[in-house]
């Protein structure tokens, strides 16, 4: 939400300080000069990346508006929802898991916390790693290669999107330099024309370049770095989680595992030791799903 309002007050302030200076505000609406910016903007987009990058794309402006959901409360439910895991693994061994690993949706466990299930990479990454350490016959090592292996694929696959929008940034003062050529021909075609009319068409031409730079500075540009922190939000997130399983097969205790991954947790919305511990010696019964 406060990209969408950053955005509005650059628009804003570039449009009040235009009208301070008395400036006409009709000079500023081009829409050939926006076609041309945009169309071509988009088209690159289209040209340079796959439909996945693309349907990602999309995705990540989808999110930028409905916010990211890695909060404080997500990490306290994520952590207890683990720690319930490693205490039915403590009570009746890590074949009494199996179940819950194998078919999560029907699990008593996981069935508590539908923004888990509902995120198929986070439940798959928990999920596959834990089969792997009830089958037997891997390290604690191993377990967390395969681990970083799979946060390095992901993680390379979610910075692809950012990556293509950066450089649609980056084309846009280009393009404005192309629709300001073109406003320039069409003046030179003008030339024995009024002045009147000379005037206006270098006007649009200047609107051009004026267009690619602040769509290029003030819209996309921030677009894509949101986007590209959301994506280390998203990795933070993958890295308690590494940091939680890897400790628990290591041997520690659920409870010690629990605060080993809360240590992981990014410093601005880490909960305390007392928020977690008080959630994990909450009955299950209590707990109150966070939406994804």
């Amino acid at each position: 939400m406060f990209t969408i309002i950053g955005i509005v007050i650059v628009f804003g302030s570039v449009l009040a300080g235009f009208l301070m200076e008395k400036g006409p505000v009709a000079v500023l609406i081009q829409p050939s000069e926006f076609v041309i910016i945009m169309g071509a903007a988009i088209g690159t987009l289209l040209a340079a990346n796959p439909v996945h990058v693309l349907k990602k794309i999309a995705s990540g402006l989808t999110g930028i508006v409905t916010g990211s959901g890695f909060s404080k409360s997500r990490y306290i439910d994520s952590l207890k929802m683990m720690f319930n895991l490693f205490n039915k693994a403590r009570k009746e061994g890590l074949m009494g898991i199996e179940s819950d690993v194998e078919e999560p949706e029907k699990s008593p466990v996981f069935s508590k916390y539908p923004s888990f299930l509902k995120n198929s990479h986070f439940r798959n990454f928990v999920c596959d790693t834990m089969r792997t350490a009830i089958t037997g016959g891997t390290t604690s090592h191993d377990v967390d290669q395969m681990m970083e292996l799979d946060m390095e694929v992901h993680h390379a696959g979610a910075t692809t999107p950012t990556t293509a929008l950066s450089a649609m940034a980056d084309a846009l003062p280009g393009l404005g330099i192309v629709a300001a050529v073109l406003g320039v021909v069409l003046t030179m075609s003008s030339l024995g024309g009024p002045p009147e009319e000379i005037g206006h068409k270098v006007a649009a031409a200047l609107v051009g370049t004026f267009l690619g730079i602040l769509l290029c500075y003030g819209m996309v540009g921030p677009l894509a770095s949101k986007m590209s922190k959301q994506v280390e939000e998203e990795h933070a997130y993958y890295h308690v989680l590494r940091v939680v399983i890897l400790s628990y097969i290591k041997g520690m205790s659920p409870l010690l595992a629990i605060e080993m991954g809360r240590r992981a947790i990014p410093d601005h919305i880490r909960p305390s030791f007392q928020e977690v511990e008080k959630a994990c010696r909450q009955k299950e019964e209590t707990v109150t799903p966070v939406a994804a």
